[in-house]
């Protein structure tokens, strides 16, 4: 069986895997969105689902608004003893853990390991009866980066044990290192870091018989004549326990449809590993379009964007940029969206937005909502939001239902109306939009209402450290008792059309 790459076009950004028996699972930074931290599962490296969060809040009052890039980065997942450890930086806060027995329940609350701002991509390894925690420095909240540093902890991640001691400084070979993963293989501990930046980098692996060095540095892993720039942060993957085999994940930045996965085989020489296609003796490997299945069998699992709002809870597919707050929306015969109020007029901040990740190049939404605006300025409507985004909505002003389409960018005072329709009588409303692969880095959206010419063309931007976003969203004034339940969000898959 053949699979091509990416194998998750969609925006799971720094990914990390790993394998306990014959399941996989994966885990992704979620930045300010909740429910943070998402958790996938595999029995192939190739088909994922979608089956938990880490985090159902973020544990910190200033995530009651929107904060756009900050939050959950890049976390690691590791299991030892029986427990699924998932660590997991705050740029601003410090590096804290998570804990389960079991990654499809309910994980711990968040615990600190090192305090303060500046630390970033924790990864522990155990190793002489202690456990040891890798990390690396965010430049614009320390003043540095491109060094990787070690701290000690107990066993079961409590608590550290020792100050920090910078271990690998990269200034001169590996600029811009990050992203460290640690293993043991043979006689070596390595680390796996990209370098280079998120566009333009490449793969580094370090080796050495002490966590706490001399590690010596070798390139595994270029873009070289593939299309896939970065190639970027990710995790190596031992496929049996005889650690013969093994694979490599990581993501590549595609603009507006975020940080899309890729899956490269590896293999091992003179106690260097290498990922991607392997040319030469000493070279490094580069990304491949696709390959046969690591593991031999198919599951059909997937991500399915599409949602009939059947049950009592929001599925996992949707987040919010902001801590939930419970008069947002209920669930009855649909998603029942309060016209909250909020004191700004752009989009660009509103916490309730409900919003989900592009998981296809080209695709097509028809999402469906039972109007009931009662008072001036209730509105709904469903947006594709990215560092600038548009949006198409139904507003109520002079006591009459409008159609408009507007636009505006992140950190706007307020947003642009570009159209604006004759007064809408309807007690429904259906939003359409169309989506189309241009070019790479490259998404256009063409809305629509119902049937209607009433359309706009629009150009999807990357969101602050994500992809864009597609969702859908209500708001009023103070005191509003106005709503819209929305009966059905359904996301077709129109590449073969486009082909």
């Amino acid at each position: 069986m053949k699979y091509e790459n990416p194998v998750l076009l969609s925006d799971y950004s720094d990914p990390d895997v790993i394998r306990v028996g014959d399941d996989y699972y994966m885990v992704a930074s979620s930045f300010n969105h909740v429910p943070g931290v998402p958790v996938l599962h595999s029995k192939n490296l190739v088909e994922w689902e979608l089956i938990n969060h880490v985090i159902g809040e973020l544990p910190f009052e200033k995530f009651n608004k929107v904060c756009h890039g900050h939050g959950a980065w890049a976390p690691s997942i590791r299991y030892h003893n029986g427990k699924f450890y998932c660590l997991i930086p705050f740029p601003d806060e410090g590096i804290f853990v998570a804990e389960t027995t079991d990654p499809y329940g309910k994980w711990s609350l968040l615990r600190p390991l090192l305090t303060g701002a500046g630390y970033e991509d924790p990864c522990p390894i155990w190793a002489d009866g202690k456990c040891y925690v890798v990390f690396a420095f965010v430049k614009s909240r320390i003043g540095f980066n491109s060094r990787l540093a070690v701290f000690e902890a107990d066993e079961d991640l409590k608590e550290r044990t020792t100050d920090y001691k910078v271990i690998y400084d990269g200034r001169d070979i590996s600029p811009k290192i990050e992203g460290p993963k640690f293993y043991k293989h043979g006689d070596y501990y390595y680390i796996l870091a990209p370098a280079g930046g998120v566009k333009t980098g490449w793969q580094v692996a370090l080796r050495s018989k002490t966590i706490y060095g001399n590690w010596e540095t070798k390139i595994i892993m270029v873009q070289g004549d593939s299309p896939v720039n970065g190639p970027h942060q990710g995790a190596l993957i031992d496929l049996d326990d005889n650690g013969e085999k093994w694979a490599f994940m990581h993501f590549q930045d595609m603009g507006p449809y975020g940080r899309v996965v890729h899956l490269q085989p590896a293999v091992w020489d003179n106690d260097w590993v290498i990922c991607g296609v392997w040319q030469h003796d000493g070279m490094a490997g580069a990304p491949v379009e696709g390959g046969d299945y690591p593991v031999d069998f198919e599951t059909g699992a997937k991500i399915d964007p599409s949602d009939e709002f059947e049950g009592d809870k929001l599925s996992l597919i949707w987040q919010t940029p902001a801590n939930r707050k419970a008069e947002w929306f209920t669930f009855k015969r649909g998603l029942k969206l309060n016209c909250c109020y909020f004191e700004k007029p752009a989009l660009s901040d509103l916490p309730q937005l409900v919003m989900q990740k592009v998981q296809y190049k080209n695709f097509a939404v028809n999402c469906k909502c039972k109007l009931n605006l009662v008072n001036d300025g209730d509105e709904v409507g469903f947006t594709v939001f990215g560092r600038s985004y548009a949006y198409v909505c139904v507003v109520r002003r002079g006591g009459q239902n409008f159609l408009e389409i507007r636009k505006g960018t992140i950190g706007g005072e307020e947003d642009e109306t570009l159209a604006k329709s004759q007064p809408y009588d309807e007690g429904s409303v259906t939003f359409k939009i169309s989506a189309k692969y241009e070019a790479p880095n490259r998404l256009s959206y063409k809305f629509s209402f119902g049937g209607s010419a009433f359309t706009h063309k629009f150009y999807a931007e990357r969101g602050v450290w994500t992809g864009a976003k597609i969702g859908i969203y209500a708001r009023g004034e103070e005191g509003s008792k106005g709503s819209a339940t929305f009966k059905y969000f359904r996301v077709t898959c129109t590449d073969n059309r486009i082909k």
